[in-house]
């Protein structure tokens, strides 16, 4: 696999998002950071325009409609619309060097459109294996991508990344919980509802359920074993490479310890990680092989 200088690649975009993880950091190995760098921004902006602002659900599709068009462009070593050079310019020189499988990033754009689509028909996920299904599209794909990087592909460190991967992304829909309501995005399913006896108005921010609670904190737990099932992945990815990765592992526990810490009561506040959660992270990554 090509080792290519930093200084080979078109600069991407600072990360500038909030995350629970570090993403690119001076942890990742120099010649990999600038092609893990591209995907997040591919990943990031997608989301962003599946999100962000105040664009109707049809002109957030056509957007995504032309990503994905770039995407493929590239993909054949065609030139790309123009309209997204700081993704598109550095994702390219990635795609050439790295021989990405394309379907992965075409799976994360699958994800994208749908949570739009469900928004905007207001549409509830119905069981819990249909919302580890989207993860499936949602989160795994970048796990793979990053293993394709680090030359992994063997079937248990794959099955690892794609608990991680979930986890992390389930662990986002319930430390989101607040915001998500608010702007009509549904994450706890409707099989889990029911089964707890939650109602809309349960998780409304004045909110004191009980039934609220217990759904939130079994969403934590079942979070929490699928994330300690994949992290002995980070303890075979070698040097600062799986530090990285056991601080993201790191990352998503302790927003579960900060979850539980406000009772799992999320509709009411979102935790979030501050600089006095590094030390703590730090120190149980370093002790976790």
């Amino acid at each position: 696999m090509p080792s290519p200088s930093p200084s080979s690649f078109p600069v991407a975009a600072p990360v500038n998002h909030y995350e629970n993880f570090p993403v690119a950091s001076f942890l990742c190995p120099p010649h990999l950071r600038p092609a893990i760098a591209a995907i997040y921004h591919f990943a990031r902006y997608a989301d962003d325009l599946a999100d962000e602002g105040d664009a109707s659900a049809t002109e957030r599709l056509a957007s995504l409609a032309r990503y994905r068009a770039d995407l493929l462009a590239i993909a054949s070593d065609h030139t790309h619309s123009g309209q997204w050079p700081e993704v598109f310019d550095p994702l390219r020189e990635v795609l050439r060097l790295f021989k990405l499988p394309v379907p992965l990033l075409t799976d994360l754009l699958d994800a994208f459109e749908q949570d739009v689509r469900y928004t905007a028909e207001q549409r509830r996920y119905a069981t819990d294996a249909e919302l580890l299904d989207y993860c499936t599209r949602s989160a795994n794909p970048v796990g793979r991508l990053l293993l394709h990087l680090y030359g992994i592909s063997d079937a248990l460190p794959l099955t690892q990344s794609d608990q991680i991967c979930s986890a992390l992304q389930l662990i986002n829909f319930w430390q989101d919980i607040s915001t998500d309501v608010a702007r009509g995005r549904w994450y706890p399913t409707q099989q889990a509802m029911a089964a707890q006896g939650v109602l809309d108005a349960d998780l409304q921010p004045g909110s004191q359920s009980e039934n609220a609670r217990r759904m939130i904190a079994a969403y934590a737990n079942a979070a929490r074993r699928l994330m300690q099932a994949g992290a002995p992945l980070a303890c075979r990815v070698p040097g600062r490479a799986g530090l990285e990765l056991r601080l993201v592992v790191q990352g998503g526990l302790r927003i579960l310890d900060k979850i539980e810490a406000l009772d799992f009561a999320t509709w009411r506040t979102r935790p979030k990680l501050s600089a006095r959660d590094v030390p703590v992270m730090l120190w149980r990554a370093l002790w976790m092989c």
